[in-house]
């Protein structure tokens, strides 16, 4: 496929970013690992990642501005355009030696995401997208699942980490999903499980307690992909909630009523 000068410029940054990732992946036991609160922590690899891609991207796009992860919000001169970062999405995964971890990086112009890249490091695999152009996994196109039954579906989500959200509301939720479901899936980074329901891999997907870099480019790659994206109160206010949902027509509609039995049984 023939890629457009924007994502030509967020591949190349992904894909630097990459290459010291997968280093330090490789002596993981030998990185400086700090915390920064219950159960999330940062390291070398992480902020060394975030500086690769934030100096290429304003080199290509120098008015833009940035969400980082590490880094904060970085306002841009034109004030139209936001990037939207996150160098090492999985981080726990990362840390303990498990090859289930991604780049993620997608720009938002005038409040709408435009495009997204997510990067599976060790799996070697680029996820795209740009608005109203589809979404593809290294050159193939991408389209959610088909399937209608809940009880046939594979589901994910995030469980809160410690000090970080209502655990006994979340109990609820996915004590209510697991009977309605097939399975479900707890994989460790809210990137890859987008760019999965995106590939018909998930079925559907719902988290809270998210960053906007955290799902910026997934949400435009499973629309892309024909799914169906909100947050988990059916709004488009997933990066104002921090929460979100998704899936085709039919489970999208489906696990939005689940969770509102949930929450109201809670």
């Amino acid at each position: 496929m023939i890629r457009s000068p924007l994502m030509t410029v967020m591949v190349d940054a992904v894909m630097k970013a990459s290459k010291g990732l997968r280093r330090d992946f490789g002596e993981v036991e030998n990185l400086q690992v700090s915390r920064k609160g219950p159960g999330d922590f940062v390291s070398l690899a992480d902020t060394r990642a975030e500086g690769v891609i934030r100096e290429h991207l304003a080199k290509a796009r120098p008015d833009y501005g940035f969400v980082l992860e590490e880094g904060g919000i970085v306002e841009g001169k034109d004030g139209q355009h936001r990037w939207h970062v996150d160098p090492l999405d999985g981080t726990t995964n990362f840390l303990h030696g498990i090859p289930h971890f991604c780049t993620s990086v997608a720009l938002e112009r005038e409040g709408v995401i435009v495009a997204g890249v997510i990067y599976d490091v060790i799996k070697d695999e680029l996820f795209i997208a740009e608005r109203g152009k589809g979404a593809f996994v290294n050159n193939r196109r991408l389209r959610v699942a088909g399937r209608s039954d809940p009880l046939d579906a594979v589901v994910a989500t995030g469980i809160p980490n410690l000090g970080t959200r209502n655990h006994a509301g979340f109990l609820k939720e996915i004590s209510i999903v697991m009977v309605k479901s097939a399975s479900v899936r707890r994989m460790g980074s809210a990137a890859l499980d987008l760019a999965y329901v995106a590939a018909g891999r998930l079925d559907a997907y719902w988290d809270q307690g998210l960053a906007s870099y955290d799902m910026a480019a997934g949400i435009i790659l499973v629309r892309e992909a024909g799914g169906y994206v909100s947050d988990v109160f059916g709004t488009d206010k997933m990066f104002e909630s921090g929460s979100v949902l998704c899936g085709n027509e039919r489970m999208h509609a489906t696990y939005l009523d689940v969770l509102k039995g949930a929450r109201a049984a809670a």
